[in-house]
């Protein structure tokens, strides 16, 4: 599985952060600055290794994105070893099924179809869901998972690339778009030499597992747990022989 997304827009300003000024003689920005356009960042995350692949640009239009889409991908393809088992056409098309299901919108598949060998996430635009661009992935046994309106935290290529924005930007003043693009990309490849795999977690995992521990009622302080509350009794109170509730 690999993540895409586009980073930016970064422009010519300067930006917040910590710098190695010493103590008590902060960093001097100016208050008035010359914009000189704008840079933004291709990315490909492959958030089981970490590995990343950027590239940066002043414009993200499709006639720019899918052309370094294809190359990027199909060097991804490359490495891959080839498929291992040979499905009938039918069952190979259900592999492909089987990943769409519960997607509200789905694309039309080729009729024929080769060997899935990739899941791309992608954001919900309308440029990734061009009918050119979707059959080339189909094509080359890519299948797209588009991140639903509102959910673009599901896109971990949007995390790495927040990293390497802080990392390259954060404290600095970029005067030109030039430096800006090259300040990324050498961030990316310092990212490159020592990567870090992504998975599922942080807060919201620890707010999920909070709100699944309060859905639960423990039982006097064993592991054995109940999904409803007991329903509360008076305790009963001895008189000599006699029980009262």
């Amino acid at each position: 599985m690999w993540c895409e997304d586009e980073a930016g827009p970064y422009q010519t300003v300067p930006y917040a952060g910590a710098s190695w000024q010493p103590q008590g003689t902060p960093q001097h920005v100016p208050h008035e600055y010359f914009q000189e356009g704008t840079a933004k960042l291709l990315t490909l995350f492959h958030p089981a290794s970490g590995q990343l692949r950027v590239q940066g640009v002043t414009s993200t239009r499709n006639a720019i994105l899918h052309p370094w889409l294809k190359a990027e991908l199909s060097a991804i393809l490359d490495e891959l070893p080839p498929p291992g088992v040979d499905l009938s056409p039918e069952a190979n098309r259900a592999v492909w099924h089987r990943w769409r299901e519960g997607l509200t919108h789905k694309a039309t598949l080729c009729a024929e179809l080769p060997p899935l060998r990739m899941l791309l996430v992608m954001d919900n635009l309308t440029g990734h869901k061009s009918p050119e661009f979707l059959v080339w992935l189909f094509q080359h046994g890519i299948l797209p998972l588009f991140t639903p309106l509102g959910g673009c935290w599901l896109n971990m290529a949007e995390s790495v690339q927040r990293i390497i924005k802080r990392r390259a930007l954060d404290g600095q003043y970029p005067q030109d778009v030039a430096t800006i693009i090259a300040w990324l990309e050498a961030t990316a490849a310092g990212w490159n030499a020592h990567p870090t795999p992504f998975v599922w977690g942080g807060k919201r995992k620890v707010r999920r597992q909070r709100a699944r521990e309060r859905r639960l009622q423990r039982l006097a302080g064993s592991g054995a747990c109940v999904r409803q509350s007991l329903p509360w009794t008076q305790p009963r109170q001895h008189y000599g022989d006699t029980h009262v509730n």
